[in-house]
């Protein structure tokens, strides 16, 4: 018997089942490979719009989404919940590229439209087969880059950490309720002798802006004066 899911697809989307962006990355792999090898463009512009539609409309009207959400996961259960940021990014880049493909085919330049629907198709199917998702990857490198690091935002308020016992150092974890890597982390952090203080960004979506976090989990070591000496994720 199939467990319920612990997230409704239609309501709860900053977060999304691992295994729903793979079998999207499946279909948008097959579309745009099916357009290189048999030289219709149009293939590689009405799935970057299809992309583009879901991106700005929500998952409702995403074909691709219906068919995992009402025909797969239903049969086969929820996978492990993770932040739907990324993979809107990689949804993004693809449409981008897509539409790039057939636009340059259309204006005459069809070897290098081929060659942007085949990289679509590459990294697509590539994504969907083995999990490495370059656009996620790009999300989250942008992630490091723009949230809290040594060079931006150095320290947490002490205000927003609340009391530490006495301890010289703590771990802080900005989460979700419903992210799988984020429950890991905190049976991670268990054993750990310095307290763990989660801090919810559901709950506390200003502490989530103040702080410039991009995607969770983010785990950080501070001081107990806030100020951030070590990030162990993302």
């Amino acid at each position: 018997m199939v467990a319920p899911r612990t997230a409704d697809p239609w309501r709860d989307t900053d977060v999304i089942d691992v295994r729903a962006p793979r079998f999207n990355q499946a279909v948008v792999g097959i579309v745009a490979l099916a357009g290189a090898l048999l030289g219709w463009p149009l293939l590689w512009a009405l799935m970057g719009a299809q992309l583009l539609i879901g991106l700005t409309l929500g998952r409702r009207f995403c074909l691709a989404c219906i068919a995992y959400f009402e025909l797969v996961q239903p049969r086969f259960g929820e996978g492990e919940l993770e932040d739907s940021r990324p993979p809107r990014l990689a949804n993004a880049i693809g449409s981008v590229f897509l539409g790039a493909a057939a636009l340059a085919w259309w204006l005459g330049s069809p070897v290098a439209g081929t060659a942007l629907g085949s990289l679509v198709a590459f990294l697509a199917l590539l994504a969907a087969t083995s999990g490495l998702c370059a656009g996620c990857e790009v999300y989250k490198l942008s992630a490091r880059l723009r949230g809290i690091s040594p060079r931006h935002h150095s320290r947490i308020e002490p205000a927003d950490l609340g009391a530490l016992d006495g301890h010289d150092r703590a771990f802080v974890e900005f989460t979700h309720p419903l992210c799988g890597e984020c429950r890991e982390w905190e049976q991670r952090l268990a054993a750990e002798p310095e307290p763990l203080i989660r801090l919810d960004v559901r709950e506390r979506p200003d502490l989530a802006r103040k702080y410039g976090i991009a995607v969770v989990p983010t785990v950080l070591a501070v001081t107990a004066d806030g100020a951030v000496i070590e990030r162990l994720a993302p």
